[in-house]
């Protein structure tokens, strides 16, 4: 793909979720979709709405995990699409390479957890998402429990969470609400009200 190519998708991609849109690819068909949920789910960043249990908090003070921002893309979308991780995962091979450009020119961004024994160091979970303005639209994450990551993705949100309150972000979108993420305090708002938090948060002076 030209330069120009890869500006003009990035022009694109970015002009969607400025519109609330995101894409996802179809598990079986390799479609990929444009959507935009009713209601939408959120994380919030004001102080004492992101819930972290006390096992969670000890854990991001233990130092078990070495954690890294934008150091390793590629890897950590790539194990999020890692097929053992969901039935009928949504990231392929398209999604990889539209994402991995959006890295390229500083759009997504990735935060990554390691740990080092044996003398080598291992990437044991992340997470990955779309930054424009004082807006982060996070896609996906995951963990090696196998290789000693246990709640490492976890780890990696509390970190993006901390990264996003001191850059000035206002607003963590999280796409979906799931079990998973109802422990942190996702709740779920209109997509009216969702477009208009979005639509003051794009054009926000904050950067990554």
């Amino acid at each position: 793909m030209s330069r120009r190519s890869e500006a003009e998708l990035v022009r694109g991609m970015i002009e969607a979720y400025r519109h609330g849109l995101f894409p996802m690819a179809d598990p079986w068909t390799g479609q990929i979709g444009w959507y935009d949920p009713d209601p939408r789910a959120i994380i919030p960043l004001e102080e004492g709405r992101f819930h972290v249990s006390r096992s969670l908090r000890q854990r991001v003070r233990s130092g078990r995990f070495e954690i890294t921002h934008d150091s390793a893309f590629d890897e950590v979308i790539c194990a999020c699409a890692r097929p053992e991780k969901r039935d009928g995962c949504w990231i392929n091979d398209q999604i990889i390479a539209v994402y991995g450009i959006l890295h390229r020119h500083g759009r997504a961004h990735s935060v990554e957890a390691w740990r080092t024994w044996e003398g080598r160091r291992r990437l044991v979970g992340g997470l990955y998402g779309v930054a424009i303005g004082g807006f982060f639209a996070g896609e996906s994450m995951f963990c090696r429990p196998e290789d000693g990551g246990t709640d490492a993705s976890k780890v990696c949100l509390v970190h993006l969470v901390e990264h996003l309150r001191r850059r000035g972000f206002v607003l963590l979108d999280t796409q979906f609400r799931n079990p998973h993420m109802n422990q942190f305090g996702c709740v779920e708002i209109p997509r009216c009200e969702y477009k208009r938090r979005l639509k003051a948060a794009v054009v926000m002076d904050v950067a990554w």
